[in-house]
């Protein structure tokens, strides 16, 4: 899919706002986009017209291939994520083939990454909001988290802090994912897949 290369992008993390679910398997797309706002030395502000907190920045090498990336968490809850996403990209003229959901995934092994463009949303709810206001022409960055152990209702693992063994890697994984949404809009799908769909 080709893009404007002018046109911005837009990175929204999915989780839910409030502290009690900071931590939450379920709001690692939160984790991924608060370390791409760190390392453009940039807090996230409230937006004046979408229910979300945004970061307006460049990615890349300062010159012609820096890209402007518009960082978003939308303060609505998981299962209505399409809203606030929606809003921001009419608002910023955002391209759909530009926009990016950074989200958990429980059908990949822990920390694995998986980077793709359309397809389906595997039963996430994030995803189906936003694929029922955009279609299912963004792209995806898949963050594993795992299955459930034992018979544990999937809603109350993805509402779980991560373990303590989980968390001695989380830093080093969601590193890695923030590194891989920055390949990803500097360097284009097929790149970024060869280097972190591992």
């Amino acid at each position: 899919m080709t893009t404007d290369a002018g046109a911005p992008w837009l990175v929204a993390g999915l989780g839910n706002p409030g502290g009690e679910y900071a931590a939450n398997r379920h709001n690692v797309g939160f984790m991924v986009v608060d370390l791409l706002a760190e390392r453009m030395g940039a807090r996230f502000k409230r937006h004046g017209k979408a229910q979300a907190q945004v970061v307006e920045g460049r990615v890349g090498p300062p010159g012609p291939g820096s890209r402007r990336v518009v960082l978003a968490k939308p303060m609505s809850f998981m299962n209505v994520s399409g809203g606030p996403v929606t809003g921001l990209r009419d608002f910023y003229k955002v391209p759909v083939g530009n926009v990016v959901a950074v989200h958990d995934e429980l059908d990949i092994d822990y920390g694995v990454l998986r980077l793709k463009l359309g397809g389906g949303d595997n039963g996430h709810n994030g995803l189906k909001s936003i694929t029922k206001s955009l279609g299912a022409e963004y792209h995806r960055v898949r963050f594993g988290i795992g299955r459930p152990p034992g018979r544990m209702p999937v809603a109350d693992f993805v509402l779980r802090d991560f373990s303590s063994g989980e968390r001695k890697e989380l830093d080093y994984f969601v590193d890695r994912a923030a590194d891989a949404v920055e390949a990803l809009v500097t360097e284009g799908l097929e790149r970024a897949q060869s280097a972190y769909n591992s």
